[in-house]
């Protein structure tokens, strides 16, 4: 049930971290689950040592959790801009 739960909450972050650097139409569900899973992975590698929140690719569903995660998925989102259009956005 964690694997189904990962994957569920990924898509959404991702969705979300779509939707804030104005992305969306670009990407599909499975875009979006990547940017996900693969955005918690980072906010994990640089947010989570700063204040101590775990990610959701950690088993931490807490809101701390979830915000780290987020703004791992939306630094990802911002560093693919970057190379794709040369501006963050």
């Amino acid at each position: 049930m964690g694997f189904i739960a990962w994957i569920i909450v990924g898509g959404v972050l991702g969705w979300i971290a779509s939707l804030i650097m104005r992305t969306d139409a670009q990407q599909g569900i499975f875009l979006n689950i990547v940017v996900g899973i693969v955005g918690a992975l980072l906010g994990g590698w640089l947010i989570s040592p700063l204040i101590g929140a775990g990610t959701i690719n950690a088993g931490d569903f807490s809101l701390s959790g979830l915000v780290v995660s987020l703004l791992g998925a939306v630094i990802l989102l911002a560093i693919i801009n970057l190379f794709r259009r040369g501006s963050v956005r």
